[in-house]
């Protein structure tokens, strides 16, 4: 099993959206004050060496990063050869250090000159494959394990219905449908368009883990149902009979769950499927995944809503959604969850996993409810191995993340088993324990023994 840590290069490297700096799709969120400004984020770009080397004392033997398609391509049409060196340069490193580099080109971000609604564009699918070509192109002698696109599902969702990443839109379902479609189209043309670089390569894109079928598991039967045998007639009854096994899998245990279900489900009726998407899949080859991956946090889709005004850590919180290091771990869900997303002939990875606190002005919550990153780390790994050992082939873990980042508009939430000390932002620095106080990185160390063995 390979074992790591991922990461994503908005999240990390620092150096974008300010002046002469490669802008992507949160730039003007970042000008205008509605998010806090991203800034050196953890300085990566310029200090690659400190966080591999941690990754590696770690015992990590893969690194999950992200190339930018905003920093190699900084104006339509005008490649950054200089980023494109770096980002080999730091391949080279994960390989001296004996990580295997598994690398997503698209986590979240495009380039801004393709606009706030670049998913909304019936030209996006083609235009995201063609920097796939040319990313591959530039790196592919190095990396051989590629993610096509981070989440689409969250992606879509946050874009046009929680409104939380760019453009902000909210309950804009049509969009968010249509984003999806394009989405899930992108990833089955990146997908050819690596192959016919690089055969013996695996590639895939992971699914945010959701009890809602159409948020989740609709994304890999679409891209899985030519290898089942599933004609383009007979995919209704085929989704309506997968939709019908999750739920067995996952009944709605209260009423908020169940009002959640039947609103996915009337936003995306199964006989209105993705167009774009079946195109590009049918088109390509008979299956476009080579492995199921899965971003595993909390997947109960209706957890997610909260009242506003709730209690949280450092005070209250006045959004309609529960904040990040309000997840409840329940590793025994990942058990189970794994046995059920788990698909014929394909290795399962779980790409992100991992456990947030909150840190105000350099000041460090505790969890509400009392877990830590030592006892998450062994308890949700021990989870892997119980799935395993009823037949589930994973093949990958890689913990979210190993040092605090940007977190998608804000340095609040931290997910790193080491902490980061900002009180100089521009001279962010790695402590020795996680944020939390407590050593996090030994436990992780631990685990990864075990998981050796």
């Amino acid at each position: 099993m390979q074992v790591g840590v991922a990461t994503a290069g908005f999240q990390i490297e620092g150096g974008y959206n300010g002046p002469g700096q490669p802008a992507n799709n949160w730039a003007t969120w970042e000008r205008t004050g509605r998010v806090e400004r991203s800034g050196v984020a953890i300085r990566f770009w310029d200090e690659p060496e400190a966080l591999l080397d941690r990754a590696a004392a770690l015992g990590c033997t893969s690194f999950r990063l992200s190339m930018e398609w905003a920093r190699c391509e900084p104006a339509e049409g005008r490649v950054d050869d200089a980023a494109i060196e770096r980002y080999r340069s730091i391949l080279a490193m994960c390989h001296d250090r004996g990580l295997t580099p598994l690398v997503s080109l698209h986590h979240f971000t495009h380039p801004a000159w393709l606009g706030d609604d670049f998913w909304l564009d019936l030209r996006a699918p083609e235009r995201f494959a063609g920097w796939v070509a040319r990313a591959i192109d530039a790196v592919g002698d190095l990396c051989g394990d590629w993610v096509t696109i981070n989440e689409p599902n969250v992606l879509a969702l946050h874009s046009y219905v929680t409104g939380m990443f760019p453009p902000g839109r909210r309950l804009a379902t049509g969009h968010a449908i249509r984003s999806l479609d394009h989405l899930v189209a992108a990833h089955a043309l990146a997908y050819a368009a690596i192959k016919e670089r690089q055969p013996a390569s695996k590639v895939a894109t992971n699914t945010y883990a959701f009890t809602a079928y159409e948020l989740d598991r609709l994304i890999v039967d679409l891209l899985l149902h030519r290898s089942r045998g599933v004609t383009r007639r007979q995919l209704r009854g085929f989704l309506e009979e997968r939709r019908r096994e999750w739920y067995r899998t996952f009944p709605a245990l209260h009423a908020r769950e169940r009002i959640v279900r039947h609103y996915t489900r009337s936003a995306l009726p199964l006989e209105q499927v993705f167009p774009r998407a079946l195109a590009a899949i049918e088109a390509g080859v008979e299956r476009p995944l080579d492995a199921i991956q899965v971003d595993y946090y909390d997947p109960i889709t209706s957890n997610h809503l909260r009242l506003p005004g709730h209690r949280t850590a450092g005070g209250r919180n006045w959004l309609p959604g529960r904040m990040l290091w309000d997840d409840p771990p329940d590793p025994s869900g990942l058990t189970r969850y794994c046995r059920a997303a788990a698909e014929p002939g394909l290795p399962m990875q779980i790409v992100e996993n991992g456990l947030c606190n909150r840190v105000t002005a350099e000041r460090s919550h505790q969890r509400s409810d009392g877990w830590t990153r030592p006892r998450y780390l062994a308890e949700h790994v021990a989870a892997l191995r119980n799935a395993e050992t009823t037949g589930v082939p994973i093949t990958g873990y890689w913990h979210w993340t190993l040092a605090d980042n940007y977190e998608w508009g804000s340095y609040e939430p931290r997910f790193g088993i080491f902490g980061v000390d900002r009180s100089d932002p521009q001279r962010p620095r790695l402590l020795e324990t996680d944020a939390m106080g407590d050593d996090a990185a030994a436990a992780f160390r631990s685990v990864l023994a075990e998981v050796a063995r």
